[in-house]
């Protein structure tokens, strides 16, 4: 069946109540972009089943009832608890590459179970947003994590958050008051408990490093923190030019460990994937 994100806020005044407010048997109105994309693009007909989920936990089995040119509903069949997130908690701190290597990067991370992607921008950097700038990107980045819930069966989308320059996200200290700056399509969603361990400080900050002789493998921690029930874990990734030595110099000082993975230097698409593929391997 197919699934869909059913958004509960978005850019725009209309909100939706979160499906967990609504009672088995339901009739409830679908959002705007399902309607746009089940019914019109797929062309769903009245009776076709599908599933929605909205962040806050499992996903519900769907029926359609009406379809109209601008509205549609369907009726709530079932509830179902699976979450299937990762068990290992974990932020990548990213930094903007162009074009798809950044879909690419956003879209495999999510499949493999990141939590959170903070976007960063470094001295390195091929991007640096305006300020108008930031709200389309943002949504168009949080879109791209959302389809490949959609796809790869995911119930709790990872947020996408907005970007800051690398001294920035490197120094500021965790506090459990600040906002997560997300797009207005998962506002809502973001002040859910399950996101909140993103205040809290990391139990390992690994940064990605090009293999160097006189650094090891991989930090001596890691297989401790690993053990731990819900480990929580930051990454932080530099651009293709790699990070200066001062953004090294200020990662080290804020507790970020060098992490080489293999031999080999890799691109700064596949390194979000390699790493988070590693960990889970390693945890298992």
């Amino acid at each position: 069946m197919r699934r869909f994100f059913y958004a509960s806020s978005n850019s725009t005044d209309t909100a939706y109540p979160k499906l967990s407010t609504f009672p088995i048997g339901a009739n409830i109105e679908l959002t705007e972009s399902i309607v746009h994309h089940w019914c019109r693009v797929l062309r769903a007909t009245i009776g076709d089943k599908g599933v929605l989920f909205d962040g806050f936990g499992g996903e519900y089995q769907v029926q359609l009832q009406t379809v109209g040119k601008k509205h549609a509903a369907v009726t709530l069949l079932a509830h179902v608890s699976d979450e299937r997130t990762a068990p290992i908690i974990s932020q990548i701190g990213l930094v903007m590459s162009r074009g798809e290597r950044m879909d690419y990067a956003i879209q495999k991370s999510t499949e493999l179970g990141v939590t959170a992607i903070q976007l960063l921008s470094s001295h390195h950097g091929e991007v640096n947003l305006k300020p108008a700038q930031v709200e389309k990107k943002l949504a168009q980045w949080q879109q791209v994590a959302i389809a490949a819930c959609e796809q790869c069966g995911l119930n709790r989308p990872p947020l996408i958050m907005a970007p800051l320059s690398i001294n920035d996200w490197l120094h500021q200290v965790a506090d459990s008051d600040q906002q997560l700056a997300v797009s207005p399509l998962i506002s809502k969603l973001s002040q859910d408990a399950y996101y909140q361990v993103l205040k809290q400080p990391a139990d390992l900050r690994l940064q990605l490093s090009v293999p160097a002789p006189d650094q090891p493998a991989s930090p001596e921690s890691l297989p401790l923190v690993l053990r731990k029930q819900s480990p929580y874990i930051e990454l932080l990734i530099g651009p293709e030019g790699g990070l200066s030595d001062d953004e090294c110099e200020q990662a080290a000082s804020v507790g970020f460990t060098p992490w080489q993975i293999g031999s080999r230097v890799l691109r700064t698409e596949t390194a979000p994937v390699v790493a988070l593929a590693t960990l889970h391997a390693l945890r298992h």
